[in-house]
Parts: C-alpha cells; sequence; structure tokens
C-alpha cells in the first residue's frame, strides 16, 4: 500500500502547496498528488497556481516522495508536446520520482482558451491522441503525428529522463477504466468502486490504481464537517455535473444548498481515527492499492500530526507495502 497526501491547489497558494509538500515527505508519505487548474472549484477557495511552476520547486525542495498530477487535461489548454515537454523536465528536476495523472478534462479549465468544450466521446479521442503524441516524444528523436483531432508537426523534445514519466488515466466508469487499461500504466478514480478496479484489473492491466480518500480532520467534529463543506461540497455534484460547468460561480450556485450532514455522509471528520480508517478501508477493499488521502479539514498542520500518530501506521497495515522497483 502506497499512501499519498492531496495537494489541493485551489484552497491555497503556490507557496503554502511547496510547504506542504516538504512536511508530506518528513511526516512520511509515500506520494503527493497536486490538481492542475486554471480555475478552482469554487469562487471562494480564491486560489488556482501553475502546477508546473510547483511542481518544479516541490521538485527542488524534496528528496524522496514521487509526485503525481492529478489530473492533467493534456490536449486542449495545452497542446500534448507540451505537456510531454513538461513532464520529462519534472521528472529529470525529481529523479524520476514523477507520475503524469491524465485526464479528459473539465470545461472550467478548458474552455479558457476558446476551443469549445467537446462532447465526451471526442474528449476520450483526443486523450488518446494526446498519450500517442507524448510517449511518441519521450520515445526520443522527431515525430509528426497526424490524428483526427490532434497535429504534431516534426517536433522533438530533447532533456528526457532515462525513463518515460508512466502515465495515469482517470476514470469514472467501466468504458474509461478500460480505456485505462489499454492506454496508461494505471488507474486514477475518485470513489471507492469496485467496478473500477475489477474492469481495469479485467483487461490484463497490473498498474497501479490511485484513490482520493476524502478526509477532513479537526479537533471537533463541527469545524470539520463545515471545512469540508466550504473546501469540497463540488465533490458531491459528481463528474456529469463537475466536467460541465464553466466557472467557480456555477459551482457555487450548484452547490449552494450541500450541507454539513452530505459531507458526513462522505468523509472521515473530527478527531476519531475511526472514522477516518473506515472511509480509508472502503477504498482498499475496493481494490485500491495507492491512497491520496484528502484533507478537507481547516489545519494542514494538525492533520499531518494526526496522520503521523494515528493514521500511517494503521493504513500500511491494510495491506502489504509493495517493493520500490
Amino acid at each position: 500500500m502506497r499512501v499519498g497526501y492531496k495537494l489541493f491547489a485551489e484552497g491555497y497558494g503556490p507557496r503554502e502547496i511547496v510547504e506542504q509538500a516538504v512536511r508530506a515527505e518528513q511526516v512520511g508519505f509515500d506520494f503527493v498528488e497536486i490538481s492542475d487548474h486554471f480555475h478552482p472549484w469554487l469562487f471562494s477557495h480564491q486560489h488556482s497556481g501553475f502546477v508546473w511552476s510547483m511542481l518544479a520547486a516541490i521538485a527542488e525542495r524534496t528528496e524522496r516522495i514521487e509526485i503525481v498530477t492529478g489530473v492533467t487535461c493534456p490536449f486542449l489548454r495545452i497542446h500534448p508536446a507540451i505537456i510531454a515537454q513538461a513532464a520529462a523536465t519534472t521528472a529529470l528536476l525529481c529523479g524520476e520520482r514523477f507520475t503524469l495523472g491524465v485526464g479528459a478534462g473539465e470545461r472550467l479549465n478548458e474552455h479558457v482558451v476558446g476551443r469549445g468544450w467537446p462532447n465526451v466521446t471526442t474528449r476520450h479521442e483526443m486523450l488518446r491522441e494526446a498519450i500517442e503524441i507524448m510517449r511518441l516524444l519521450w520515445s526520443g528523436g522527431y515525430h509528426s503525428y497526424k490524428g483526427e483531432h490532434l497535429v504534431l508537426e516534426d517536433a522533438r523534445v530533447f532533456d528526457l529522463p532515462e525513463r518515460p514519466p508512466k502515465v495515469v488515466v482517470a476514470a469514472g466508469g467501466e468504458k474509461s477504466a478500460r480505456f485505462a487499461a489499454r492506454y496508461g500504466d494505471g488507474l486514477f478514480g475518485t470513489e471507492p468502486s469496485t467496478t473500477l478496479t475489477e474492469t481495469y484489473r479485467a483487461q490484463g492491466a497490473n498498474g497501479p490504481c490511485y484513490g482520493e480518500v476524502p478526509l477532513a480532520w479537526a479537533a471537533d467534529d463541527g469545524t470539520a464537517l463545515e471545512s469540508a463543506r466550504e473546501m469540497f461540497r463540488f465533490a458531491l455534484t459528481g463528474w456529469k455535473v463537475q466536467s460541465e460547468l464553466p466557472n467557480p460561480v456555477n459551482f457555487e450556485a450548484a452547490t449552494a444548498l450541500f450541507s454539513r450532514d452530505a459531507m458526513a455522509d462522505v468523509f472521515g471528520y473530527g478527531p476519531d481515527p475511526g472514522r477516518h480508517l473506515e472511509v480509508v478501508r472502503q477504498f482498499v477493499s475496493a481494490g485500491f492499492d495507492h491512497l491520496a488521502l484528502i484533507n478537507a479539514g481547516p489545519d494542514p498542520e494538525g492533520f499531518f500530526t494526526f496522520f503521523e500518530n494515528e493514521l500511517a501506521d494503521p493504513i500500511r497495515n491494510m495491506t502489504p507495502v509493495p517493493e520500490a522497483p
């Protein structure tokens, strides 16, 4: 079992995100996962730094911890050739500790460049072409590519790591889980869905399965739930809504009536480690072996202490920790 920490770049400024990554390494997390957004989910979040700048800083400030994007859309806002170059450079800066998580994106972030918002079938076709372009460029030499949606013209990434970054594909259903098995090196999910992992494994895939585990630590239940509501109520809308709304104000309106009780149905919350471990166990039972712990509570430093003292050993004891390659 690999245990990671979710760097919530919509809730904190870039310098704080880098400091949290450093602290995550200090308290024993195996990896950090960071979102790649142009806009925050909610207008009240007030942050959304450029992920590749933060990744470079994290690479230089850490020594051991693995770094994962969760997740990058590599075909609308930024062309896959640029993502391929950025990912290769990040891998070099961090000693090949980098994994590129990719997905079909959200209108929230991708519409800003004025290229429209394709339907989901088209977006998955574009994601496949983007992965093919990135793998071509990581293989060395000059390459051109002409797909139905994306074009690469006589391009080469000069600085390449010895091993190309792993590509982990976000999935929300059986079709996308099969896509992840065919085109990716791993699966990324946000719900404790056995269907996702079993569909992925049924295709013969044996890569890592990343899952985001919703937790909210605070010294009392009420504070934890109120913070979870303020920070993460957007997550209760589901991917069909999350992928389509265009701006943070729309998410504010769509989630205005979500209550603290609604958060309690999903999150491990408060000071009781048992409640947190119960939510973690749902993801372990569903077949996820790389767990990115979200802290939607108000005190990151308090959560790091809570993890180190109360969660780390019990989580690692749920299943064996795989040996490093």
